[in-house]
């Protein structure tokens, strides 16, 4: 396999999203926009992957820090020639593909097909025709038909405006090619930049052919520059998702209604309703029902489970056959056995909750173990943290939790045993044994009550 480099161009500011975050670094279906990228030229095997950074270049680093990539500085942006020849002491002899980091939605068999046209009598650039033109730099091709320049919108004359097909930026050719062109480049027009796209004539002057292709659609190759392109790729991510969840045999009550920030596996009979977010690495299992409007991060969902509108749940196992919520939020560590239930306004953090138990409402169980048939009455607290550390609260199998009950751990309560509803439970309790600590209630006959004094 030819050795490959891949340079991502990141270093503008990007203006027009009025934001003190750099361009690239804003998410798209929760990851930056220049991840999308770095994924998908991930997937070509490159020998090295480069990333010309320029504004918030500090920011990059950090954001990228855990990504095998080089970094080349443009400390001043005179355009995407010179943003490329800030890599050019970095790279090999090999093939260049040149990718743009907010260009997030270009898919990795369209630059295949790119790159497998490029040799030493051939450059690839990627076009796109489009109906309207508008602001783009126009193909210009000879009377054979071949690409022979790219010329920028505020350079061309009328017969040029009126090309439909433009350049996406995207180019790919040999190192040896890209040394011998860019040092070419002039800044004598309109913007008084080095464009990259003068390599295109450089190429057709010595008689290196210029071999293009064309992406699946238009907004695999937009770039973006405001909030309102931003949202417009976000709408068309989510909806190519949908297409391929509704493609694998999930229902889903709107398609426009979903966003998956991550990875979304489901197996048969999914059911989604609508206004709900899958964020991280999310598996739900055959016959789950998701209600509206839930939240769900990095969890597995066992098969038969439902979850009950506006539910938030993170990193959590369940099982399956299992009922969650409505409006329940089940935090990180929380294991869910088969048919244990968590219902509405009821919060769980790392707890193991036995196989049939219940926490029915209005609870809130934390650094917990509860075994079989559990049942928590509503109103009840673990009683975890002393202000320093978390304590274990373990109640086994058959307990039964009376309503208003607060565990202060560490506690145990035993096997069937039974704690009465209002108590405050600071020691264990033993098996089928009942510990009420509520005090005796008082009753006065007759009691006077009290009545609003005269003004």
């Amino acid at each position: 396999m030819q050795d490959l480099d891949i340079v991502i161009l990141a270093a503008g500011k990007g203006t027009r999203m009025r934001s003190q975050l750099p361009k690239v670094l804003h998410t798209l279906a929760g990851k930056p926009m220049v991840q999308h990228v770095l994924d998908t030229a991930g997937g070509l095997n490159p020998s090295r992957t480069h990333v010309v950074i320029g504004h918030g270049a500090d920011h990059l680093r950090e954001a990228l820090a855990e990504h095998n990539v080089s970094f080349a500085l443009q400390e001043e942006q005179k355009g995407t020639g010179h943003a490329v020849a800030q890599a050019q002491p970095q790279l090999g002899s090999g093939i260049v593909l040149v990718l743009y980091g907010d260009v997030p939605l270009i898919r990795r068999d369209t630059l295949a097909s790119l790159l497998a046209q490029v040799d030493e009598q051939h450059m690839g650039l990627l076009t796109v025709t489009l109906d309207d033109p508008s602001g783009y730099g126009r193909i210009v091709r000879d009377s054979d038909g071949h690409a022979v320049a790219i010329v920028e919108q505020k350079d061309a004359n009328d017969e040029q405006l009126k090309i439909t097909e433009c350049n996406t930026g995207i180019m790919a050719m040999t190192s040896a090619q890209l040394k011998r062109w860019l040092p070419q480049l002039s800044a004598e027009n309109a913007q008084g930049e080095y464009y990259l796209t003068d390599v295109i004539a450089m190429a057709a002057s010595e008689g290196v052919k210029v071999a293009t292709a064309q992406p699946h659609n238009a907004t695999e190759v937009e770039g973006v520059n405001n909030r309102s392109q931003m949202a417009r790729l976000e709408r068309a991510y989510q909806q190519q998702m949908a297409e391929t969840l509704m493609a694998q045999g999930v229902a889903l009550a709107d398609p426009a209604r979903i966003d998956v920030r991550g990875k979304l596996t489901c197996g048969h009979d999914v059911f989604i309703d609508v206004g709900c977010v899958f964020e991280g690495d999310v598996e739900l299992g055959e016959g789950v029902r998701v209600g509206p409007y839930c939240i769900i991060k990095n969890s597995t969902i066992g098969a038969e489970s439902e979850i009950h509108s506006h539910s938030v749940i993170d990193t959590t196992v369940a099982a399956g056959l299992n009922q969650i919520g409505p409006y329940a939020r089940l935090r990180p560590g929380t294991r869910l056995a088969v048919k244990a239930k968590v219902g509405n306004f009821v919060e769980t953090k790392n707890a193991d909750v036995g196989e049939g138990s219940k926490i029915n409402h209005l609870s809130y169980v934390g650094d917990a173990r509860l075994g079989r048939d559990v049942n928590v009455g509503a109103g009840t607290i673990t009683c975890n943290y002393d202000g320093v550390n978390k304590h274990l609260t373990e109640i086994g199998d058959n307990a039964f939790i009376g309503s208003n009950t607060a565990l202060v751990a560490p506690v145990t309560v035993g096997k069937g045993a039974t704690v009465g509803a209002g108590s405050t439970i600071a020691k264990d309790v033993a098996e089928h044994a009942l510990a009420v600590t509520r005090s005796r209630q008082l009753e006065k006959p007759d009691w006077p009550r009290p009545v609003k004094k005269a003004k």
